[in-house]
């Protein structure tokens, strides 16, 4: 195992995780990494360290540069232990390092580890040290998404260190995202954002702001590939989802136990498309929820369906709505439907936790008793054109 170059004399020291499909809840399907940095200087310095699990693969990276011994600077940018869960190895074989870490830092890192014989320096969100011929910035980026967030900037290399902003769960063989597919890149870091940073868009612009006069040509997140090209583009598409900007498309979720909201999902999934609104429809039965809110982040329109099963929406939707709840989307429009047989008063579940995020709903529920006839069909379809011609088209 090597460090390798992304600077002259800054090395990606991190570990791969290949095998990793669930990242509490977000389905990571193409695995993902844990990103630390190694410094050169007069000071050396490692950024950030690696799941415990990995914590031998980032030694031997180190190993290849130097005697980890020799380590005079640990930053912790972020205390979650995918982050800082080898720094009880690197502050045993290290004890004369300076730990450095933002001030919630210091508190969070001494719930999770024994941090009584560590050398610990808190600094504030402004504050810089000299190791040498480089500078390193801090800028504190509370809530994005732990308290203790922070981001390393250095000015003499254009170089930002932002820990898990900008990141994606993408392991992959090529540390930069030129040398992988943008399509890929792009998809992973909407759906990054759509599932971890989505419910901090306030704490999102302010730290674009906080950074927007930095000269930056790499960024070099916490998870993921690394950025040295369409930096602009990243930076202008955080600033689009912090502002919960929508484009004019349709998203359609649901489940169904015998056909009928199927049905139903189809019929609304028609109208869209003869309004010219690009339409994706999921089912929840093949799709999952973390792939679906990547889905639900550009959408202006979401319409969610579940038939009724004992008084309730279907499990899968139910599990869809609380997660949704905690990522809390907004500026959205939406349609809750579903199909019952006694009691439509579960399909309420849907509008109740669209209605909590403020969402527009235009049409109260759209159900339909047992199976959808002919006439049902044709007047859901009416009224969901009626309400897409009164909401305009962008």
């Amino acid at each position: 195992m090597k460090g390798k170059a992304i600077k002259d004399g800054i090395y990606w020291v991190g570990a791969i995780d290949w095998n990793i499909r669930d990242f509490h809840g977000y389905k990571t399907a193409r695995g993902t990494s844990y990103n630390a940095y190694l410094i050169m200087d007069q000071k050396k310095v490692l950024v950030d360290t690696v799941k415990t699990t990995h914590t031998e693969e980032m030694l031997d990276r180190i190993k290849s540069i130097i005697d980890p011994k020799e380590i005079d600077i640990v930053i912790s940018n972020h205390v979650e232990m995918d982050h800082s869960g080898s720094l009880p190895d690197i502050m045993k074989i290290a004890p004369d390092a300076t730990l450095i870490t933002s001030t919630n830092g210091e508190k969070g890192l001494a719930e999770h580890y024994d941090t009584s014989k560590w050398n610990i320096k808190a600094v504030k969100s402004g504050e810089s040290i000299n190791i040498g011929k480089r500078n390193i910035n801090f800028v504190h980026i509370p809530m994005l998404h732990w308290p203790d967030s922070m981001v390393c900037f250095i000015p003499e290399e254009k170089l930002l260190l932002p820990n898990d902003a900008f990141g994606q769960h993408l392991a992959s063989e090529y540390l930069f995202n030129d040398q992988n597919p943008n399509d890929i890149v792009m998809e992973e870091a909407s759906k990054y954002y759509a599932n971890i940073v989505y419910p901090f868009g306030v704490q999102v612009k302010k730290a674009i702001d906080a950074l927007s006069n930095l000269d930056i040509d790499m960024i070099a997140p916490g998870h993921g590939v690394l950025w040295r090209t369409n930096i602009s583009n990243i930076l202008r598409k955080y600033s689009y989802w912090a502002n919960h900007d929508n484009s004019n498309k349709a998203l359609i979720i649901y489940d169904s136990m015998w056909g009928s909201t199927e049905i139903i999902a189809n019929t609304i999934k028609s109208s869209f498309e003869e309004n010219d609104i690009p339409v994706v429809q999921r089912s929840l039965k093949t799709s999952h929820i973390s792939d679906i809110m990547a889905d639900i982040l550009e959408s202006k329109y979401v319409a969610i369906g579940s038939p009724v099963l004992n008084n309730q929406v279907l499990p899968s939707i139910a599990s869809l709505l609380t997660y949704m709840k905690g990522l809390k989307p907004k500026n959205k429009i939406g349609f809750a439907f579903g199909s019952y047989g006694w009691n439509p008063a579960g399909i309420k579940e849907i509008e109740s936790v669209m209605s909590g995020l403020k969402w527009d709903l235009p049409l109260s529920q759209i159900d339909t008793k047992y199976r959808p006839g002919k006439d049902d069909l044709v007047g859901i379809k009416e009224n969901i054109d009626t309400t897409i011609k009164s909401v305009g088209i962008d």
